[in-house]
């Protein structure tokens, strides 16, 4: 059975639900469901550290708001090294 749309100003198209028979298929290209975790989590820690950048650099700096995207930023870096362990870059200090 297919269920038509009716949002106005759309065309309508039949959508099928899917039943037991018709489920799609788990990504084949993704190890598991963790690398889509990572990459949220890469991107947590970048819009957190350009939010933190844009608190600073506004006229009236917010320097409470931008040390706390930084914890987060920082929280985010640590949870990828955790779950990632020796595939970060050297960041060790050494050079």
């Amino acid at each position: 059975m297919t269920t038509v749309s009716t949002e106005a100003g759309r065309c309508a198209a039949p959508i099928s639900r899917p039943t037991l028979g018709n489920t799609p298929a788990p990504h084949r290209h993704l190890k598991s469901q963790g690398a889509i975790d990572s990459i949220q989590t890469h991107a947590r820690a970048v819009n957190s550290l350009r939010m933190a950048l844009h608190y600073l650099n506004q006229a009236e700096s917010n320097v409470p708001g931008a040390g706390r995207k930084a914890v987060q930023a920082l929280a985010a870096i640590n949870q990828l090294r955790a779950v990632h362990p020796g595939q970060a870059a050297n960041d060790s200090g050494r050079a």
